[in-house]
């Protein structure tokens, strides 16, 4: 039986791809664990959900090979997945640094960061923050630390060296070790839901741009991602994938956000 030309050239498209994005035969994909805006962990069953395992899937169906999602406790870790040649793709928020050392795609989404503090702190407005007498916590490696470490000049900085449980980070509002924390919107809108004891101040001091990164050089690599994340972000997948997610504090990118 014969196949139609075009089915046997879509066909060998498909194969070719597959062996660039996937060299092993797998997608082998990876994303920081502890952050929400990129995807969850099931403790009980390992699986793994949210935008970056659903583009990692997606992804895969369409090169016609199977995937393997690992998440990795830091951004850092991420980020050496990649360059070392672990991970065929990584999962991160654009930031200047990163992009000397991995390649990045065009956004996927936008993810906005403020603060959590008290919810009877004199603290109301992003303003009122960096002031001498206020603390701000940050996790260390963190895209709102880097900000922070940048533009913070009257407040004191605390900084975590890993991310805490949300208990923690409301203890640490309560018993005045912070005053404020800063970390993504939708970090902070789970804290608020949990913790009735802490609020979210409105607007974002930081606007992330989540994307996905691939080994320096690697062009035809990237030029795939951006094409598929061109029609992932137009056919709605990425936002049903935030709504089925529930992530608070994030949007769809454009895809044309300018990056410093």
């Amino acid at each position: 039986m014969q196949f139609p030309s075009a089915v046997f050239a879509l066909a060998l498209a498909l194969q070719l791809l597959g062996s660039d994005l996937a060299p092993t035969g797998t997608l082998r994909a990876a994303f920081i664990a502890n952050n929400p805006v990129q995807g969850r962990m099931d403790d009980q069953t390992g699986a793994a959900s949210g935008p970056a395992p659903d583009l990692a899937r997606d992804l895969a169906e369409r090169l016609g090979v199977p995937y393997e999602i690992t998440p990795l406790p830091t951004a850092r870790g991420v980020l050496d997945s990649v360059r070392t040649g672990e991970a065929d793709i990584g999962f991160l928020a654009y930031e200047a640094a990163r992009a000397e050392l991995v390649d990045y795609s065009d956004a996927y989404l936008l993810s906005g960061s403020t603060y959590a503090v008290r919810a009877d702190s004199n603290i109301r407005r992003l303003a009122d923050v960096d002031r001498a007498g206020v603390t701000v916590g940050v996790v260390a490696g963190q895209s709102q630390a880097v900000w922070v470490g940048e533009h913070i000049t009257s407040a004191q900085i605390h900084t975590f060296p890993t991310v805490p449980p949300n208990p923690a980070f409301a203890a640490m509002l309560l018993d005045g070790t912070v005053d404020a924390i800063a970390a993504n919107r939708t970090r902070m809108e789970e804290l608020v839901r949990d913790f009735p004891t802490v609020g979210v101040l409105d607007g974002d001091f930081l606007v992330t741009q989540q994307a996905i990164v691939v080994a320096q050089g690697e062009r035809a690599k990237l030029g795939e991602v951006n094409r598929f994340l061109a029609e992932v972000r137009a056919s709605g997948f990425v936002q049903a994938s935030i709504d089925r997610a529930g992530v608070p504090g994030v949007r769809v990118a454009s895809g044309r956000e300018a990056r410093e």
